[in-house]
């Protein structure tokens, strides 16, 4: 068995769960459009890093993280409920850059490819 599978399958749990939860019972407008991309876990399971995306402007963004920030604490209760672990892993929201980053790269390379 790998060392890290078990912190992967604890996180892709929680990432169902949290997706669940934000279609079911988070009533955020702030949350609306966002999209979970992942969840990493500390080896110790104490921690868990979920990453989302938002196609949209600044202020936008801004909006999700606070309203993530707003629903952090009803979250993290409900993970515990669902998620049958020692710890409530501490959960903190970051914006998944990497779907940014991947448009920009793409623009850049039809900008150099001869067509």
């Amino acid at each position: 068995m790998l060392a890290g599978s078990r912190s992967h399958r604890v996180g892709d749990q929680i990432l169902r769960e949290i997706s669940d939860l934000l279609l079911r019972k988070v009533r955020d407008k702030r949350l609306k459009g966002v999209t979970l991309t992942d969840v990493r876990m500390s080896k110790d399971l104490r921690h868990a890093y979920v990453y989302y995306s938002l196609l949209g402007q600044d202020e936008q963004k801004k909006q999700a993280q606070a309203g993530f920030e707003s629903a952090k604490g009803f979250i993290r209760r409900e993970i515990g409920e669902r998620v049958h672990l020692r710890y409530i892993p501490d959960i903190q929201f970051k914006y998944d850059m990497s779907l940014e980053y991947g448009q920009k790269m793409e623009r850049l390379l039809e900008k150099i490819t001869p067509r």
